[in-house]
């Protein structure tokens, strides 16, 4: 299976999951390759909109440009939406972090295992 396949499919798990939950979400088509910043994954339960940058590795850590970062935190500003990243670590559940609980590199973004312990489990982001 291409990464790309993986990466699609993991954003259609979260979709299940956040259907399952009782609230709404979809994937955004051409996120990563529009000229507009956008993200993977939108979801809203009517009281709270999140947009989801979403990422699956097999690594210890996640790198993350600072321009897809940044093009997150832009989107959710102009939409309205709280901008969250979802990782999905091999062999482990998802975890979602604010955009403060990243840790700021030369080049952009890492969350690695001191940043893993202030993520969010899916039930605890979504009550």
């Amino acid at each position: 299976m291409s990464r790309k396949s993986r990466g699609i499919n993991a954003e259609r798990d979260l979709i299940h999951k956040f259907w399952a939950a009782g609230w709404a979400a979809l994937r955004v088509a051409g996120s990563g390759s529009s000229q507009y910043p956008s993200p993977d994954v939108l979801a809203s339960n009517n009281l709270r909109k999140i947009a989801i940058e979403v990422k699956l590795t097999t690594e210890k850590r996640k790198y993350f440009p600072a321009e897809e970062i940044k093009g997150l935190s832009y989107f959710a500003e102009k939409f309205g939406a709280e901008p969250w990243v979802a990782i999905k670590f091999f062999r482990h559940e998802w975890l979602f972090f604010t955009l403060e609980d990243l840790r700021e590199t030369p080049r952009g973004f890492v969350v690695g295992p001191e940043e893993q312990k202030r993520g969010l489990l899916f039930e605890e982001l979504i009550a």
